[in-house]
């Protein structure tokens, strides 16, 4: 057994920061780059560089490794040095109501176009309204209602005098205008007309008649002159108009006179104020009256006309200084793209362009946008319509429902706005597999994968740059400065989450949260500077807070209702070794692992798989028992053994091959009829040649057979054995090493099954010999006999001449 013992000088963890010249951490300069992440760096410097279409990046990685911190911290010292994009706004088409027009700016000038705008039409409001009640205008306008009635007028003169000379007179009635004939001077009434001859009466009716054709002749010209008329009053108006706002619109223009756009809508808006002049004065005369509603505010009519000259600013960065980083927190799809509003107005919904909203897209347009892949996928057509964007190189706003086509309503549309933007998703390397091979559009779109390391090599090199890291991080989150000794227990807290001691983990997250944590306890304890013992009591205080369903395992295996020996020897029986995941907590615990053989077909029967309680790669690897029985021992003759493997009191799910090798050891003591020491606990895989392969939470396994075995009382026997290959990630608790160090507790490595079992039951496993036979005495020996024996019984079963079967 001493053979594999690890000795005490490889269990400890060599590494000293005695040769780091600081005394806290404020004697360490900032390390600009999270150390070891080289991959991930050089990607990102790739792909924010690339000015070529689809190259954006995919940043993957476990929860908590710091991505977005990295990319953040990356991109806002990138985009820092960078132009300041356009700003962008939507204005009215005034041609085209439903489809409102984008007009851009450069940085800053957004607001001032808008606020010039808002002056320009405060300016025009009063400058219209005042010139239609100058003296001028109404004069003018007076002479065109003039001419109307005098036309209207005169015709009607003319007329009644021809009638009169013919004897007809024209009476004005309040029914209208009548024709009657005068007699003497007197007009004649109906009853008097009757009693008229008839010839006379007749001939008096063919005069009217004819009065009565060129009056209604005359009355048909009437709308015809009307639309003269008011055709020059509308002229009459645009004129006033045009000559009121035109030196105001070429003093705004003097101003944006290298903007194109700009100066394209600022006619628009001229040629429409002209176009609607006339709404101005009939707005001022009071012909527009609004309906009043109580309750409701009521707007001033010509305050409505000059609504549909507003400037709706979607981007502003005119407190910007360089390009935009934007993290969208909530991606659902109009989040992206943008939305519009809608108000309530006399129970309808309405809206226009003043009413269309930014996304993500429009404000990161020009620079970068990062987004949470999960969350993406998440919300409904959100990655569909980031897709299209990114695809059409525009940002097309519209509500989800015209995007999938669930509305036939009259809406906006807003022009198209052109997009420029380097997209960032950050998730696990699951949803980029799964994208990657899923999504025949995600290559096209995300052709550069920033790879996040969750650990980096413990090296002489690296040490010294992840001290500099704590001191950068302490800094960042104002703590009081760490020691050197609390450093170093960072660091060394850092590689037993990575499992591996020539690892260290770099989750930002759970480093972070320790040493915050370890910062607070200092605080408690009065010190100005945190020290290894805070850094401890943060550690114990987390386990703490988190070990309830460890410390119930543990009640349950010491009151004997969780069936665990850790004392004599036992056939058949072995102690294996699990890893339990309970929050933020892992830590070992210890599986009482059977097996029964007999004759019988040869099977080896997996009751967990039976039971359904036994994951594929646990099956695979009770599968694997049975290709090194079949091939080590009796290969030329067939196996007659049935065998059962279990993990006794297990309840739950067993997943993993880390206890294959502890089922092989017990399959092999309830062969051999040896019983296997029960004080040793193991854990380990094993591949069909009896090697014993590493696995994982090899420390949290070793620490659980070890507390269990401590609440009992060390017998200076116990221990646990490990695979070879694990030997060189060992970073145990203190109390675990000094109980090493007294011979109190024990460590092996083992290489191969038959050094294991040898460890297991002190006999040697044996190896055939030039005559192909195992030693007598060993276990190898013992197995292939008793298999031997199976062979025979069960040959012995299967003949013709035997009825019974065999004792």
């Amino acid at each position: 057994m001493e053979k594999w013992k690890i000795q005490q000088k490889d269990l400890l963890t060599p590494f000293t920061l005695e040769d780091l010249n600081f005394e806290t951490t404020n004697d360490l300069s900032d390390l600009k780059e999270t150390p070891g992440q080289d991959r991930a760096y050089q990607a990102m410097e790739f792909g924010f560089n690339i000015g070529q279409k689809g190259f954006n990046l995919y940043a993957m990685g476990s929860s908590g490794s710091g991505k977005y911190a990295a990319i953040q911290e990356f991109l806002n010292k990138k985009a820092s040095g960078e132009n300041v994009p356009w700003e962008w706004c939507y204005v009215n088409n005034f041609e085209k109501s439903h489809r409102p027009l984008y007009l851009k700016f450069p940085a800053g000038r957004a607001n001032e176009f808008k606020e010039d705008n808002k002056r320009l039409l405060e300016d025009l409001h009063g400058a219209i309204l005042s010139a239609f009640v100058s003296e001028e205008y109404r004069n003018k306008r007076q002479e065109i209602e003039e001419e109307l009635k005098n036309k209207q007028q005169d015709d009607l003169s003319d007329i009644r005098e021809r009638a009169k000379k013919e004897g007809i007179s024209l009476v004005e009635t309040p029914a209208g205008i009548a024709f009657a004939p005068i007699i003497d001077g007197n007009v004649l009434l109906p009853e008097q007309i009757n009693n008229l001859p008839e010839g006379q009466r007749k001939e008096i009716e063919s005069r009217i008649s004819k009065f009565q054709k060129e009056f209604g002749k005359t009355i048909q010209q009437q709308p015809k002159w009307q639309r003269e008329a008011q055709n020059k009053i509308k002229e009459l108006s645009r004129e006033v108009v045009r000559a009121t706002v035109s030196s105001l619109f070429d003093e705004m223009k003097t101003k944006y006179e290298n903007l194109s756009e700009v100066i394209k809508h600022l006619d628009a808006i001229k040629n429409d104020l002209i176009d609607h002049a006339e709404q101005f004065h009939q707005a001022k005369e009071g012909a527009q009256q609004p309906i009043v509603i109580p309750g409701i505010q009521q707007q001033d009519p010509t305050e409505a006309i000059f609504q549909r000259y507003q400037i709706n600013v979607l981007v502003d960065h005119s407190k910007a200084n360089g390009a935009p980083v934007v993290y969208e927190d909530d991606p659902a799809f109009q989040n992206l793209v943008g939305r519009i509003e809608h108000i309530a107005k006399m129970g309808a919904l309405t809206t226009d362009y003043t009413l269309i909203k930014p996304g993500a897209l429009h404000r990161a347009n020009g620079g970068y946008l990062i987004l949470d892949a999960e969350k993406v996928l998440m919300q409904p057509h959100a990655w569909e319509g980031l897709k299209r964007c990114l695809q059409a190189g525009e940002i097309q706003t519209e509500s989800l429902g015209q995007a999938l086509n669930l509305m036939s309503t009259v809406s906006l549309e807003p022009e198209p706005i052109p997009l420029n933007v380097k997209v960032v998703l950050i998730g696990e390397r699951l949803i980029y597999y799964l994208l990657y091979h899923l999504d025949n559009e995600f290559a096209d779109f995300f052709k550069v994968a920033a790879d996040f390391e969750e650990e980096i090599d413990r090296t002489d090199e690296t040490i010294p740059l992840f001290a500099r890291w704590v001191g950068t991080l302490v800094r960042r989150d104002k703590l009081h400065p760490f020691d050197k000794n609390a450093v170093g227990m960072v660091i060394r807290q850092a590689s037993r989450t990575s499992g591996d001691a020539e690892k260290m983990s770099v989750q930002m997250r759970v480093l972070t949260d320790l040493m915050r944590e370890a910062d607070y306890w200092a605080g408690e304890n009065g010190r100005d500077v945190v020290t290894d013992q805070n850094v401890q009591q943060a550690i114990d205080a987390r386990i703490f807070r988190a070990d309830r369903m460890r410390i119930r395992l543990r009640e349950e295996i010491e009151k004997g209702r969780l069936l665990i020996d850790t004392e004599g020897e036992k056939t058949g029986q072995v102690n294996g070794l699990s890893v339990y995941k309970s929050g933020e907590l892992i830590f070992g615990n210890p599986n009482r692992i059977t097996a029964r053989v007999r004759v019988g077909p040869s099977k080896v029967v997996d009751i967990e798989r039976e039971a359904k309680l036994g994951g594929d790669i646990h099956s695979k690897g009770v599968l694997i028992l049975s290709g090194f029985i079949a091939g080590r021992y009796l290969p030329q003759h067939p196996l007659s053994m049935m065998a059962s493997l279990v993990f006794e009191q297990s309840y739950a799910e067993v997943e993993g091959d880390s206890a294959s090798s502890a089922e092989l050891y017990a399959l092999l003591s309830a062969l051999a009829q040896v019983p296997v020491r029960q004080w040793i606990a193991v854990t380990g895989s094993v591949d069909q040649y009896g090697q014993v392969q590493a696995v994982g939470g090899v420390n949290q396994k070793i620490e659980g057979f070890f507390d269990v075995c401590k609440e009992r009382g060390l017998t200076g026997k116990q221990g646990v054995m490990i695979p070879e290959a694990n030997k060189r990630q060992l970073i145990l608790r203190k109390d675990v090493l000094e109980m090493t160090e007294q011979g109190k507790f024990h460590i092996y490595a083992v290489n191969h099954v038959d050094e294991g079992i040898e460890v297991l039951t002190g006999i040697s496993a044996g190896k055939r010999n030039e005559n192909g036979e195992y030693p007598e005495g060993t276990i190898n020996h013992k197995v292939e006999e008793r298999l031997k024996s199976f062979a025979k019984s069960a040959k012995e079963f299967s003949s013709p001449d035997n009825t019974n079967p065999p004792d």
